[in-house]
């Protein structure tokens, strides 16, 4: 896994010009944003394959790798699990790679999305389950003697089908998007929204080198609080807060058809808890 913490190292770049590389959409990120070119830096002729996972890859992270690191690579986006020791979803070097998009379902994996009452959804965000039982499903939790962690953790959802707590959609080209975690998404309004849509937009502003978003109760409603960590030397002013304060509401007008009376908070977050893949630990502040 070659994902850091320093994007700077070249010793991730030189395991990348063997032929392959594993990393992760936050990782992919932090190289864009320190405006690391590989391809100029070094011989990646032999690279052929660059997997990602970890965290979502965004449609900007696509650009990066073709435009700074190889014009002619297979960028294999794939996203599964630690505990099923596979992928959901993944490369396949058969097919064309679209931008912003995880290419295909693995193979035996009986993948779908689904709406909140259990109906298969296309071009709709949903839940993301698998059907059938698969080869690498565990069977049990340890300690866990009447599988009732077990059961609660992937099959409480929808009885009998396994619900990953992914929030997914399915693309025209019948590749798929995953916008998050189910338990990280936000309700404002009503209208599940995934924090991968937000952090798309609002780590475009160079200043930003990453973003929290979480949900608040707010009058009845639930509001977006965003944390962002900012480069080195920047300070949160009220220019740089209304940049991304415009760019984390244009998802919510997007996605919710209608405008939003209420402005996202934005606070600085100078070092954010993160966890072993590097993603930022995320939790709710209902009722707080």
């Amino acid at each position: 896994m070659a994902s850091g913490p320093d994007p700077s190292k070249a010793s991730t770049i030189r395991l990348a010009s063997e032929g392959w590389s594993c990393t992760n959409g936050s990782y992919l990120d932090a190289c864009r944003k320190q405006g690391l070119a590989p391809a100029r830096s070094h011989d990646l002729s032999a690279l052929r394959m660059i997997a990602s996972t970890g965290s979502p890859l965004a449609a900007e992270g696509f650009d990066y790798v073709y435009s700074d690191i190889n014009s002619d690579v297979h960028l294999a986006s794939i996203s599964g699990g630690t505990d099923i020791v596979s992928c959901f979803v993944l490369g396949d070097p058969t097919s064309p790679v679209w931008r912003g998009e995880i290419q295909a379902p693995g193979l035996g994996m009986a993948v779908d999305v689904w709406s909140e009452d259990g109906k298969p959804v296309r071009q709709q965000k949903g839940e993301l389950v698998c059907t059938k039982p698969f080869p690498s499903m565990p069977v049990t939790f340890w300690n866990d003697p009447e599988s009732r962690k077990y059961h609660a953790a992937y099959f409480e959802r929808f009885p009998g089908v396994w619900c990953h707590g992914d929030f997914a959609e399915w693309t025209t080209h019948g590749g798929m998007i995953i916008h998050g975690r189910s338990d990280a998404t936000l309700n404002p309004g009503g209208v599940r929204i995934g924090t991968a849509e937000i952090y798309a937009q609002v780590e475009q502003i160079p200043e930003v080198l990453e973003g929290v978003a979480v949900g608040q109760d707010w009058v009845n409603d639930v509001r977006v609080v965003l944390f962002v960590r900012l480069a080195e030397g920047v300070i949160l002013d009220d220019t740089l807060r209304e940049t991304s304060a415009k760019r984390s509401d244009s998802v919510l007008r997007r996605v919710m058809s209608r405008p939003r009376s209420c402005r996202s908070p934005i606070f600085r977050a100078p070092n954010p808890a993160r966890l072993a893949n590097l993603r930022c630990a995320t939790s709710s502040t209902a009722g707080r």
